[in-house]
């Protein structure tokens, strides 16, 4: 920046040189002994000017440190904010990522005083593991900094007041706003009209952060952020999706744009198949009022690994900018065929005894209808219909109440053709199949599956891993997800933000089947609470020659 502004102000000093050159030929002026105001001006202007000196010149008072941020977190008393939220904020001040000036306000319907809100607040922060020794100075100068504020999400009168508080607090510097819309997206409308309207800044940015789910198919979508536009503009809007700030998926575009031996392997060619999985070893749990509304599919396929297949199949972008990163995730979301009915399984947990403990099925939920068909499981087989990646599937699994909790990416390669060593492998060419594992959570790693021999006299053949396990590479503790997608949103980096026509791209994918699986009222396949799904994904993915990686032995 400061090169830039360097060359901009000697830019600036050139043309203005020439131009007063000019004017001081055309205008004949008497020699007098004294320097005239052009010949001051001239000698000022080709001086080295520093960029601060110049703006005080112009007039013009571009301090950063004249500048605050007040980050509003909308619904402040929720799950959301306690658990994600004000610790993510705490981190990024801990770690000396937030402005000089910045202001935090919950906002929400229930009464609390800023007392109460601290009090609420600091019970959830923690300091990273990696840091020293003035974790309760930090926590107690952050705290100062959260602020409360009641009111309703409908009311103008109330954010009126909100930015009432929010201008004493910037105390007449250039104001720059956040709000993060932590609320239940029935509310998300009336919230944003009325912050837009009366509590957007008046002298520097306005930013909303916007939480799924972003509507349940195509056109709820579409009216959300029709009526979104209204009172936003699209680069105003940040559209979170928490699994775009993870490590590993972060790390995705890096392990294939800069390492030469993975992005020739890239395509068709070489992969026979990509595999997304998600799994929770836990149900509802309490939450499924909500959760029944919108179903496995929409909480995570359409959404998190849709995401993540965008991200792993696009095409080289022009730059690291947001724009060309985002066009190119579109392009793959377009290339994209429908999901049809019979490239889908679904499923739903059902009560199981084990260890003498049982656990409740989904419908146990007291939240849930008895009758429900709500799905807790999916697998699905996707294709992309470019020269990249024609023929390749790319199957999806998600669901709740399963084995163990896990969410990676598995890219199986093809079988070496011709390959010399293939009776040592037996009739099983897949236990031969070369793998490259992203694992995004819990433990973080990236291992690649090879071929070599085992050590002693004979041949005989393992399969072994390469294997970076992040926490035995580096002794730093990962941020959360929210850290770097607050960071990003108060930077106005938009790059793992997701944008209105991506939304689309990624709803039109799965509208007509969610439609048909809920007009048809297709029963889901019951399973066993803390096992490892239905039978049936076993059947869709073994009708495109495809073994979930899984499942193997392999559990590195």
């Amino acid at each position: 920046n400061s090169l830039f502004k360097f060359k901009s102000h000697i830019h600036t000093n050139i043309i203005l040189y020439l131009f007063l050159c000019a004017g001081a030929v055309a205008t004949k002026v008497s020699p007098v002994e004294k320097e005239t105001p052009i010949e001051k001006l001239k000698s000022e202007l080709l001086s080295v000017t520093s960029s601060n000196e110049w703006d005080e010149k112009a007039g013009f008072d571009i301090n950063e440190n004249e500048s605050t941020v007040s980050i509003t977190v909308v619904g402040a008393s929720g799950d959301l904010a306690k658990k994600k939220i004000f610790p993510a904020l705490f981190a990024l001040y801990y770690e000396g990522c937030l402005p000089k000036h910045f202001t935090v306000y919950g906002y929400a319907r229930s009464k609390m005083t800023d007392a109460e809100l601290r009090n609420m607040v600091s019970k959830t922060l923690t300091c990273r593991i990696d840091k020293r020794e003035n974790c309760g100075e930090k926590m107690e100068e952050f705290l100062k900094r959260c602020f409360y504020h009641s009111g309703q999400y409908d009311s103008e009168e109330n954010f009126a007041q909100l930015d009432k508080k929010l201008k004493e607090h910037e105390g007449g510097k250039v104001s720059n706003r956040l709000f993060y819309l932590s609320i239940p997206p029935n509310i998300f409308i009336d919230a944003v009209k009325c912050a837009s309207s009366s509590a957007s800044s008046g002298n520097g940015w306005t930013r909303v952060i916007v939480e799924k789910p972003f509507g349940r198919d195509s056109d709820s979508s579409a009216a959300l952020t029709k009526a979104l536009k209204q009172y936003l503009t699209e680069d105003q809007i940040f559209r979170i999706d928490h699994y775009l700030g993870k490590e590993l998926v972060e790390n995705l575009s890096v392990l294939r744009f800069s390492n030469l031996i993975f992005e020739p392997l890239w395509s068709r060619q070489y992969i026979r198949n990509v595999q997304l999985i998600f799994s929770e070893d836990f149900g509802t749990e309490g939450r499924g009022g909500y959760f029944d509304h919108y179903g496995i599919i929409r909480d995570i396929m359409q959404n998190h690994l849709l995401q993540i297949l965008a991200l792993f199949a696009m095409e080289t972008p022009v730059s690291l900018d947001a724009e060309d990163i985002r066009n190119e995730k579109v392009k793959v979301l377009r290339s994209m065929r429908p999901l049809q009915l019979e490239d889908v399984v679904i499923g739903q947990y059902k009560s199981h005894s084990k260890g003498g403990v049982t656990y409740p099925a989904y419908t146990d939920d007291k939240t849930v209808p008895k009758d429900s068909l709500t799905p807790t499981f999916a697998a699905a087989a996707l294709f992309i219909d470019n020269a990249r990646w024609d023929g390749v599937p790319f199957l999806m699994k998600a669901g709740k109440a399963l084995h163990n909790k896990r969410a990676e990416i598995r890219v199986q390669f093809r079988h070496v053709p011709g390959n010399l060593y293939n009776r040592n492998f037996g009739t099983d060419l897949d236990q031969a199949t070369n793998e490259l594992v992203i694992r995004v959570q819990p433990d973080e790693a990236i291992y690649l599956k090879i071929n070599n021999k085992v050590p002693g006299l004979g041949m005989r053949l393992d399969c072994s891993n390469l294997n970076l396990h992040y926490a035995a590479r580096y002794s730093k503790e990962i941020p959360d997800a929210y850290e770097r997608l607050l960071l990003d949103a108060i930077e106005g980096e938009r790059r793992l933000f997701i944008r209105s026509d991506e939304l689309d791209a990624a709803w039109s994918l799965f509208t007509s089947v969610l439609a048909e699986l809920e007009e048809k009222k297709i029963m889901p396949e019951y399973y066993p609470y803390g096992s490892r799904g239905p039978v049936g994904a076993h059947y869709l993915a073994a009708r495109y020659n495809v073994r979930w990686g899984d499942l193997g032995l392999d559990q590195s």
